[in-house]
């Protein structure tokens, strides 16, 4: 199964799922930062892989996190800033202004893949009853071709199309839009969707 043959119910439960750990996470995250954070995912889209690179522009320097998904239904989740994006998050949760990402600011933005992968992951087990473990989170800064290419072939994932999550961080009014991906690897979906009762 591919995401295109999503239908608008599967794509509609995925989405809901979505919400419901982007505001676990964003829960998480304000507790933190001591700061209140909203996050929204305003957008699920089923988009084709050539899509993305167009979108950012393949040869883009990225700042990418990517966490391994492990348990029931395995595979990869990919979370994308442009470069300029990742150090306004950063400055947005630590006050402070970088012109490239330090060590502190390279730790802010994997701790943010780590709260918001582990808060999709338990609400996707919570829905499911499986059993998903998220890994320690990696930092990538490359191009982001370079980054899309990497993940998607470590997961076994050759298909065209990719489920794009769209996220807005907002604090004090200030909004920062980021890219999730969640690339299952071959029969994860399937197993998700089962469980949710959506096959």
């Amino acid at each position: 199964m591919t995401y295109q043959d999503l239908t608008p119910m599967q794509l509609d439960a995925l989405r809901e799922i979505g919400n419901i750990g982007t505001g676990n996470a964003a829960t998480a995250l304000s507790q933190l930062i001591n700061k209140k954070v909203d996050m929204t995912v305003p957008s699920v889209n089923v988009v084709p892989f050539d899509d993305i690179f167009s979108s950012i522009g393949g040869d883009e320097i990225a700042v990418g996190v990517i966490v391994r998904v492990l348990g029931d239904t395995p595979g990869n989740i990919l979370f994308i800033f442009e470069k300029d994006i990742a150090l306004n998050l950063v400055e947005l949760l630590i006050g402070k202004r970088e012109d490239y990402l330090s060590e502190m600011g390279n730790s802010v933005i994997c701790e943010i893949g780590n709260i918001i992968s582990s808060s999709y992951m338990n609400a996707i087990a919570k829905f499911t009853g499986l059993s998903i473990t998220p890994s320690v989170p990696a930092v990538t800064y490359d191009m982001l071709g370079a980054i899309l290419s990497t993940t998607f072939i470590e997961s076994g994932q050759f298909d065209d199309y990719v489920l794009d999550i769209e996220t807005i961080f907002e604090q004090d009014n200030a909004a920062i839009n980021g890219h999730f991906y969640y690339i299952p690897m071959p029969g994860s979906l399937e197993k998700m969707l089962n469980a949710l009762g959506l096959q």
